[in-house]
């Protein structure tokens, strides 16, 4: 099962190729997404990305997990959470939502198991 490609992305709105949702923030795996529903987890800005708001994704058996900050790269990514993904034997990267989303869909196109989380405001 491959993962789906990101269609489009811009301030509050990003949508999954193959969805017919659009997402302001989202959650992709192999063969799926859905919403990034911060309230689920407590998440805000800082501290950041908490394991809990991955562990969905890294349970489809992603090989690379690609995290997007946001458009200005204001939601943190504690150190803690980067060694919680990579202690399940996961490959992590950390970009600003527009080159996270390019990363994403150049891994998606080299059929790589790749998974990620995007925040696509702030």
């Amino acid at each position: 099962m491959s993962s789906p490609e990101i269609a489009s992305l811009s301030w509050g709105h990003m949508k999954v190729k193959g969805c017919s949702t659009s997402y302001k923030d989202c959650k992709v795996w192999p063969g799926g997404s859905r919403a990034w529903d911060w309230r689920e987890t407590g998440t805000d800005h800082y501290p950041g990305v908490q394991p809990a708001d991955l562990e969905e994704v890294l349970r489809k058996g992603v090989q690379t997990l690609v995290i997007g900050r946001g458009m200005s790269e204001a939601l943190q990514v504690p150190p803690s959470t980067l060694d919680y993904v990579k202690k399940q034997g996961v490959d992590v990267r950390v970009f600003q939502t527009e080159q996270a989303v390019t990363e994403y869909n150049a891994l998606v196109g080299q059929g790589a198991k790749v998974g990620g989380v995007f925040h696509s405001t702030c």
